[in-house]
């Protein structure tokens, strides 16, 4: 009875100090696209890694499109969020920056950078069957466009539509909400093109349905151009075929960079937990989607960014010998006001 209650005792002491431990571990709640885009995969491999570390336990929340969760960053009432270049830094910069004519983002100017993933690529998507073979024979069909809850869609086709030389008023705009009911559009035939990231679920899932293929952009050094030029941000790369799910031809896509953000809400113990799992473990990243086989401390950071780091990143990247002059020019060039 007396060695039980010792051992009791004993359990008891071990418990009192591993809780502390335990809760002293940070939660965030992360921000993603709807679920089958890239971005929720994105966030569900670094949530998983950094729970799995022990350094930061994070909870994925979806949202219809980044649009509609990038007002609660400002906020505070969510922590974090996987964005892109082009988005975050039209929301950061607010109405002094327009492309296309225009920016409908809300003017989030507390959004702050943690890290850059990898590279992004979208292309349009038509039917398998369609006679639409490259993307100047866009010009008069039906594309979905508007994506009130997805506004970086919009940019998407805008700059797809711009490699060819084409813009907005050279095609019948289907209305959809967001990425998803765009190919949803499609495989309903209601619309002639719409566009989503390669490899996405989605476009697994319309293949597997009715049949559907990536078309490439103009990737002319023209082409590229005007792309560069319409979106700056974008670039182009080139995809070979069965690279990757309806890619049947090589071809040329969008490219541009994803980002983790925080918003006013996030503390700096869940930013250098993030960081730290993610450092130290970025490789357990790739099986998760093969895009974050491009994943590399490298490219955590670099001075080609849209939004100025957060503190507790600019700290973490000068303890580990990340943080360059150049990064350093470009922070104090975009906390300024500048681009």
């Amino acid at each position: 009875m007396i060695a039980a209650v010792k051992r009791l005792g004993i359990i008891a002491t071990l418990v009192c100090l591993l809780a502390p431990a335990v809760s002293a571990q940070p939660s965030a709640m992360i921000g993603t696209n709807p679920p089958g885009s890239v971005l929720y995969v994105v966030g569900n491999a670094l949530a998983k890694v950094a729970t799995e570390a022990g350094t930061a336990r994070l909870t994925v929340q979806p949202y219809s499109g980044s649009s509609t969760f990038l007002p609660m960053l400002e906020s505070g009432e969510l922590e974090l969020g996987v964005n892109n270049a082009v988005d975050v830094g039209l929301a950061f910069s607010g109405p002094a920056l327009k492309i296309g004519g225009r920016n409908p983002f809300p003017h989030t100017p507390g959004l702050r950078l943690v890290m850059r993933s990898m590279p992004l690529m979208v292309a349009p998507v038509v039917r398998r069957d369609s006679p639409i073979k490259t993307i100047h024979e866009v010009k008069g069909k039906r594309v979905t466009g508007e994506y009130p809850a997805n506004l970086a869609i919009w940019y998407n086709l805008f700059g797809e539509l711009s490699s060819a030389g084409l813009g907005w008023k050279d095609v019948r705009v289907v209305p959809v909400a967001g990425l998803n009911e765009g190919i949803d559009a499609l495989t309903q035939g209601r619309a002639d093109v719409s566009t989503y990231a390669i490899n996405g679920a989605k476009v697994r899932e319309a293949d597997a349905s009715v049949g559907v293929r990536h078309l490439s952009i103009d990737c002319s050094p023209e082409g590229e151009k005007r792309l560069r030029a319409a979106v700056p941000g974008y670039y182009a790369r080139r995809v070979k075929k069965d690279e990757a799910a309806a890619v049947v031809d090589d071809i040329c896509v969008v490219a541009y960079d994803a980002y983790v953000v925080a918003g006013k809400g996030a503390s700096d113990a869940v930013v250098e937990g993030l960081l730290k799992a993610i450092w130290n473990d970025g490789a357990k990243l790739a099986p998760f989607h093969p895009l974050l086989r491009e994943w590399s401390r490298e490219r955590m950071a670099g001075a080609d960014v849209t939004i100025p780091y957060h503190p507790a990143a600019m700290r973490f990247y000068r303890e580990h010998g990340a943080w360059t002059a150049e990064v350093e020019q470009a922070q104090q060039r975009l906390i300024k006001g500048g681009r």
